[in-house]
């Protein structure tokens, strides 16, 4: 685990009043009626966990994997029924044909998709949203490796491998308001898993 990003995210959680809990994403509020009213779910990058606590509401049982330490330990202290796993998804295995629902916002990394998509069970789906290039017109300083090109998320799911056993049922690109940061660009993605 890179101690440098567990200890930056563990700051975060612990001084940042902003993070006392999160709120379910938008993008999962909107397209509730996609999901499995039981099964298994993952929560990857969970933060404080407000899309896990969502989906457990929802009737999943559900896994939350984050590098932080501490907001896996404050998000299952307000989530009792979650499995909670601090893990570096860099070397997390997600095992294949396990999960009914798979969820990844604000968290980008490429090599995952694959096994997310493989994660899924027949008729799975995977909500994803990350931020895209665009950001670094308000904020120069994001690394950008940690940003979609426009079209990008798109186009992994529609041609690659990706493209064998996964339909694509929504997508947008774009930026949107926040109620309590600044704006920001994402691409926004839900697919399910085909037989």
């Amino acid at each position: 685990m890179p101690t440098e990003d567990a200890n930056r995210w563990n700051l975060r959680y612990q001084a940042d009043p902003r993070n006392s809990f999160e709120l379910p994403r938008k993008l999962l509020l909107e397209y509730a009626d996609l999901l499995p009213s039981e099964g298994l779910a993952l929560d990857i990058a969970m933060g404080l966990g407000g899309n896990a606590r969502f989906l457990l509401q929802h009737g999943l049982r559900v896994v939350g994997v984050d590098i932080s330490y501490v907001a896996a330990s404050k998000a299952k202290s307000e989530i009792p029924g979650l499995m909670a796993v601090v893990a570096d998804l860099n070397k997390f295995h997600i095992p294949p044909n396990t999960f009914d629902v798979v969820i990844n916002f604000l968290y980008l990394q490429r090599d995952l998709w694959v096994p997310i998509a493989n994660g899924l069970k027949e008729g799975g789906v995977v909500f994803i949203e990350c931020l895209l290039e665009d950001m670094r017109s308000i904020h120069p300083e994001i690394n950008p490796t940690f940003l979609l090109k426009p079209g990008e998320l798109q186009q992994s799911f529609l041609h690659s491998n990706l493209s064998k056993n996964m339909e694509i049922l929504y997508y947008n690109e774009g930026w949107y308001k926040t109620a309590t940061s600044h704006p920001r660009s994402t691409a926004n993605l839900i697919a399910r898993r085909n037989p």
